[in-house]
């Protein structure tokens, strides 16, 4: 310790600062990080990537064996529809797991519309909660911005959409 207790001295400065300071710097991390906090997160993950093409290079598309065909393709890595794009959802059972039919939100019909119409041929991997549950082939145009996947989903998978986004015909809660 310094014996000069001068203000000048870097060593009682550093001894000696303010509390005032640190309860300010800590009041300005609580403001910044109470929007982070508060902010409403989807608790569901929903990625339809389309079939890429392999000369787009590694920044834009990736190589993937599908699960279900087999087929060496590669995928685009930026997904066409995401969680935000769904508006609803109706599950069901079916053969020992579940499937559901995905109502789109007016951005996703659109890009659901010019994906059928501009990749007519192709296939989309549909990705929930970060693992592939089935393979679409793209065969005609969907306009009425419904996903219907058949099966493989979880019950822990239809719970987290649950707690994301409303049933389909569902009542509206007061």
């Amino acid at each position: 310790m310094c014996a000069c207790f001068s203000k000048r001295c870097k060593t009682c400065q550093t001894l000696y600062q303010s509390p005032m300071a640190r309860a300010l710097a800590i009041g300005l991390l609580l403001i910044l990080a109470a929007p982070l906090a508060l902010a409403k997160s989807k608790k569901c993950t929903v990625r339809l990537h389309a079939q890429g093409n392999e000369n787009d290079g590694s920044a834009f598309a990736t190589p993937v064996t599908t699960p279900f065909s087999g087929k060496n393709i590669f995928i685009e890595k930026i997904p066409t529809i995401s969680e935000r794009d769904v508006s609803a959802y109706r599950p069901y059972a079916a053969n020992g797991s579940f499937g559901v039919l995905l109502q789109l939100d007016e951005h996703g019909r659109l890009a659901l519309d010019a994906l059928s119409v501009e990749r007519r041929g192709g296939t989309v991997l549909v990705f929930i909660n970060g693992r592939v549950v089935t393979e679409l082939f793209i065969d005609r145009r969907v306009s009425d911005g419904q996903i219907f996947i058949p099966s493989g989903l979880t019950a822990a998978d239809i719970t987290s959409m649950q707690k994301s986004w409303p049933e389909i015909g569902a009542k509206k809660r007061k």
